[in-house]
């Protein structure tokens, strides 16, 4: 099965909520990467046949689908909300889509039982959702889905209200699921670490508007534009006002170095992105930049420190320009406090440069592509590498 959405929009009381987007799913997993109130549900719901776009086609292999109800189309559905039938055991809440589709007996109780296993919830199958934790309650719910073994699975952020170790261990879960089933899996996170972890093909949305899509390694290391640079970047990727020509890069506040050579070439003013977990209190290597620069706040959070500085020019100014502020996501706790200098080391081979359109003008080279012991060629927060 494939799912197109042809010039799809979206309206409602005069707000426009989706501009014209086109975008093919295919088998497997799909990711929408968007913050929040950047349509991603109500592009979900038009998927699913919950809300009919205001224009636009829905297409289910080739066949408009548009005016078709969700009760007629082979979907199902995971909120990030706990959504179970309270008056219902865990049992009766997963087997209720067979139920309602006629299956009685013993094949309804095997594939309940099968369900079951597979989310971890057969000691619990006689329980009542509220004698649940949450992860279990949206096992539940995560189960009812699966049971309908439909064409169509959509998650919308199923995982944001659970706490980070039941989080991980649902989405590893899920992973292998998604692997074993031959559905069109869409699957919603505001979050770009999630959607690294999870793989697969992303897509990405910033207030109603599809900006890029592709396999998600691929558009992580290749933003066609700013905003996407922004979107997938946690906290949003460092935006260093520069004027790049004769083999060096002029920083504000007259601070320079030489170009690497992806950027070599470029000339004019450009914006170099540089992602918060790659700048570091230390240098990794000899091609590594020195940034001087005055602390404004120091962040905790977690087992992480995040560092908002201004950078200093030669002449010892902190600059006030918005092109040359640095966020640093440090691995730790660092005792730093507002005010304080530090230096900052950033290896430009990292650095992303973006003409004076916000469009990609040059992206640092993608790593190699590790071997599967070594896992995805990304950084997880707190790490510089990728």
């Amino acid at each position: 099965m494939s799912l197109t959405l042809e010039n799809v929009t979206k309206t409602v009381g005069g707000d426009t909520h989706l501009y014209p987007m086109t975008l093919t799913l295919n088998p497997g997993l799909n990711v929408l990467l968007a913050p929040t109130l950047a349509g991603k549900t109500s592009l979900m719901r038009i998927m699913a046949g919950l809300d009919k776009p205001t224009t636009g086609r829905v297409l289910v292999d080739g066949l408009d689908v548009t005016d078709v109800s969700v009760q007629k189309r082979a979907v199902a559905f995971v909120y990030q909300q706990f959504v179970n039938y309270p008056s219902f055991s865990v049992f009766e809440n997963i087997a209720s889509p067979l139920r309602i589709a006629g299956l009685k007996g013993s094949d309804l109780n095997e594939r309940v039982q099968g369900v079951a296993k597979l989310m971890h919830l057969e000691p619990m199958l006689k329980r009542l959702p509220a004698e649940l934790s949450g992860g279990q309650q949206q096992r539940v719910a995560i189960a009812r889905a699966l049971i309908k073994e439909a064409d169509l699975l959509l998650f919308d952020e199923p995982l944001v209200n659970l706490d980070y170790k039941l989080r991980e261990e649902l989405r590893a879960e899920m992973l292998e699921i998604f692997a074993r089933r031959d559905a069109v899996v869409v699957y919603s996170t505001t979050e770009p670490f999630e959607a690294l972890s999870l793989g697969g093909q992303v897509a990405v949305l910033s207030e109603g508007r599809l900006l890029q899509s592709g396999p998600t390694l691929e558009v992580y290391h290749q933003p066609v534009t700013v905003r996407v640079g922004q979107v997938f970047s946690d906290p949003p990727i460092n935006l260093l006002e520069a004027r790049l020509g004769e083999g060096r890069a002029l920083l504000a506040g007259g601070l320079n170095f030489p170009l690497p050579p992806h950027m070599l070439g470029l000339n004019g003013s450009h914006q170099l992105g540089v992602r918060a977990n790659h700048a570091g209190l230390r240098p990794e290597g000899e091609d590594d930049v020195a940034l001087a620069a005055q602390v404004s706040v120091a962040e905790l959070s977690g087992s992480e420190t995040y560092l908002h500085t201004r950078l200093i020019s030669p002449g010892g100014v902190p600059s006030a320009t918005p092109g040359a502020h640095l966020v640093a996501q440090l691995p730790g706790i660092h005792s730093v406090k507002p005010g304080e200098e530090v230096t900052l080391y950033v290896n430009p081979d990292r650095m992303f440069a973006f003409d004076s359109e916000g469009q990609l003008a040059a992206a640092p080279p993608r790593p190699p592509a590790p071997s599967r012991m070594q896992g995805p060629d990304v950084s997880s927060p707190g790490q510089r590498s990728a």
